[in-house]
C-alpha cells in the first residue's frame, strides 16, 4: 500500500508541476525528471522544454517557500550570484527556478583535487559570498526569515548544547557542569557582539554552490538565512569536514575573502580582531558537527556518521592546538582537550585492513527461489540476511526491469521503505564479527543478501554492504550479484499468456 501510495503522489507531484510550466511557458514541458532528494523534504524536477531546462521545486512547507521567494526576490535587484525564480503557485508550494546544472563545487573538488583551477573558483565563491552578504543585506526584511531573524546567543548555545547533550555527555568523562555553562555563556556573548553583521547564508559550504560551463559560481538553497556575523559563513566553507581543504588553502581562502568583504564595505578591518572571532565561528561548526555525529551515530546507531566522528575529532584538534579564540574559557578548553585526547579519538577509530592483512570477504545478493549461495572456502558459510521484508519496488511497474542499482529503485529503497533502518542494524551485527577477524588475520568470511528474485532489495543491500565495509575497515571485498550476473544484468517483463 506504501509503494502504491508513494508512487501516485510522486504522479500527482510531476503533473502539478508540469501544469505550473505550462502556465508558464504556455507549452507542456516535454519531460519531467525526478532529482535526487537532498536533507529536506523539497522535490526537485528538471523540466525539459524546446528552449532549455528549469527546476521545478515543490514544498510542502510554505513559510520556508516563502523565505526563498522572498530573498531571492530581493537579491535579485543587486544582481547576486542566485537563482531567478520564474513562476509561483497559488498556493505557494511549486515555483519554477533558474536551472545551474548538477556540477557543485565539491564535485570540482572531489573530481579535480587541490588545484589552482579549483582554488580560483573557491576563492571566486568567497567573493560573491561577500557581494551577497553585504548587498544582500541593504533593504532587506529579515521578519521574513524562516526562525530566527539574526544569528544571535541563542543559536550559539542551541549549537554548543547539541554538542554537550548528543556527543560530550555520550562519553561519561567528568567535567564542572556549572562551569562549562558559564564559559559557554561567556563565549556565546563575545561572539555575538561583533562588529560586522550582514546578511547570514546560515549553510554555506561547496554542495550548496553551483558550477556552470563557463566557470561561473552559483548560490542555491540559502532560505534558512538571517541576519548574522558574516565569519560564520566563510567558518562552515572552510572548514567543511568532506571538503577537508589543506591548511594553506583555509589561510589563503580567508585572507582573500577579508579583501573581499573590505572592498564591499569601503573600509579596512582589524584583521585580528576579525580572525579571533572567525576561530570562535569555526569552533561553533565543529561542534554543530560533533553534536550531529553523535547523534546520528551514537543515539540512532547509523553507522556511516559513526564512522565521521574521527575525522571530525582530528579536525577539532588541529584547530583548537593551533588557534586562538581570543577569549579565556578555562572549563570549556579543559573539555576540549578531553576531547581530543588520542585515547577517544582511538575509541571512535575502527580497526582497519592493511595490504597485508589476509581477510577477504564476499558479499553476494541471491534469490531465495534458488539455492543458498555456496562457500567454497571450507567455513561452512557466513551471515545470510534476508530482505523480504522491505517493500518490493519489483511490484511497481516502472521498477520491473530495474535493478538495485537503478536511481528509482534506490530512491525508493531510501526514502520510501525501512531500508536503511535494517542495513543500519546488519552493519552493527556484522562489523563486530569484521573488526575480530582483522584483528585475528581470519582469511574468508561471507556475507550473502536475499530477496524474491535477487533483483532490487538484494543487489542494493549487497551493494551497501560492499561499500560500507571498503569505507570503514578497508577491507578487500569480492562482491558477486549471483541473478543479476547470470542474465547479464538484463530483466525483461515475462511474456503475458
Amino acid at each position: 500500500m506504501q509503494s502504491v501510495a508513494y508512487i501516485c503522489r510522486m504522479q500527482q507531484l510531476v503533473e502539478s508541476i508540469k501544469s505550473l510550466y505550462t502556465k508558464w511557458k504556455g507549452v507542456p514541458p516535454v519531460s519531467a525528471d525526478l532529482l535526487p532528494q537532498s536533507g529536506s523534504e523539497r522535490r526537485y524536477f528538471r523540466l525539459h522544454g524546446t528552449e532549455g531546462t528549469v527546476i521545478g521545486t515543490y514544498g510542502a512547507n510554505i513559510k520556508e517557500n516563502e523565505a526563498f521567494i522572498y530573498f531571492t526576490d530581493h537579491f535579485k535587484t543587486s544582481d547576486l550570484a542566485i537563482p531567478e525564480i520564474y513562476l509561483v503557485s497559488e498556493d505557494k508550494q511549486f515555483y519554477l527556478q533558474e536551472d545551474f546544472g548538477n556540477v557543485s563545487l565539491l564535485n570540482h573538488l572531489e573530481s579535480k583535487g587541490f588545484t589552482d583551477e579549483v582554488y580560483e573558483l573557491f576563492k571566486k565563491s568567497l567573493e560573491a559570498l561577500a557581494r551577497l552578504q553585504v548587498k544582500g543585506d541593504a533593504g532587506l526584511n529579515y521578519n521574513n526569515c524562516l526562525t530566527n531573524k539574526e544569528f544571535g546567543k541563542q543559536a550559539i548555545m542551541a549549537d554548543l548544547l547539541y554538542f554537550k547533550y548528543y556527543f560530550l555527555d555520550a562519553l561519561r568523562k567528568p567535567y564542572d557542569k556549572q562551569k562549562l555553562i558559564d564559559d559557554f555563556e561567556a563565549l556565546s556573548n563575545y561572539l555575538t557582539h561583533t562588529e560586522y553583521k550582514y546578511f547570514m547564508f546560515r549553510d554555506f559550504q561547496s554542495r550548496n554552490i553551483m558550477v556552470t560551463e563557463d566557470n561561473e559560481v552559483h548560490f542555491i538553497d540559502y532560505q534558512g538565512g538571517m541576519k548574522g556575523a558574516p565569519q560564520y559563513d566563510v567558518a562552515s566553507m572552510l572548514w567543511q569536514a568532506r571538503a577537508n581543504l589543506p591548511d594553506k588553502w583555509k589561510y589563503d581562502l580567508l585572507e582573500d575573502y577579508i579583501d573581499a568583504f573590505e572592498n564591499e564595505v569601503g573600509q579596512s578591518v582589524n584583521r585580528n580582531i576579525f580572525q579571533s572571532q572567525y576561530n570562535g565561528y569555526v569552533l561553533i561548526r565543529l561542534l554543530q558537527v560533533l553534536g550531529a555525529y553523535g547523534f546520528r551515530g551514537l543515539f540512532e546507531r547509523k553507522a556511516q556518521f559513526l564512522t565521521s566522528i574521527p575525522l571530525a575529532l582530528r579536525n577539532l584538534k588541529e584547530f583548537f592546538h593551533n588557534q586562538s579564540l581570543g577569549i579565556s574559557v578555562p572549563e570549556f578548553s579543559r573539555v576540549l582537550d578531553l576531547c581530543v585526547a588520542d585515547e577517544i579519538i582511538q575509541q571512535f577509530t575502527p580497526t582497519q585492513a592493511t595490504d597485508k592483512t589476509p581477510l577477504v570477504i564476499k558479499v553476494h545478493s541471491f534469490s531465495f527461489r534458488k539455492q543458498l549461495p555456496s562457500d567454497n572456502s571450507g567455513n561452512g558459510g557466513g551471515f545470510v540476511f534476508d530482505c523480504r521484508g522491505i517493500l518490493n519496488p519489483g511490484r511497481i511497474e516502472h521498477m520491473k526491469t530495474q535493478t538495485g542499482r537503478d536511481k528509482d529503485v534506490k530512491d525508493f529503497l531510501e526514502q520510501q521503505t525501512k531500508m536503511p533502518e535494517f542495513l543500519n542494524s546488519v552493519f552493527d551485527i556484522v562489523d563486530i564479527t569484521v573488526e575480530e577477524y582483522i584483528k585475528r588475520d581470519f582469511e574468508s568470511l561471507m556475507i550473502s543478501f536475499g530477496c524474491t528474485g535477487g533483483q532490487h532489495r538484494s543487489v542494493y543491500a549487497a551493494d551497501a554492504m560492499a561499500r560500507h565495509l571498503r569505507n570503514k575497515f578497508k577491507v578487500k571485498i569480492e562482491l558477486l550479484h549471483i541473478e543479476q550476473e547470470a542474465k547479464n544484468w538484463h530483466n525483461p517483463l515475462p511474456e503475458k499468456r
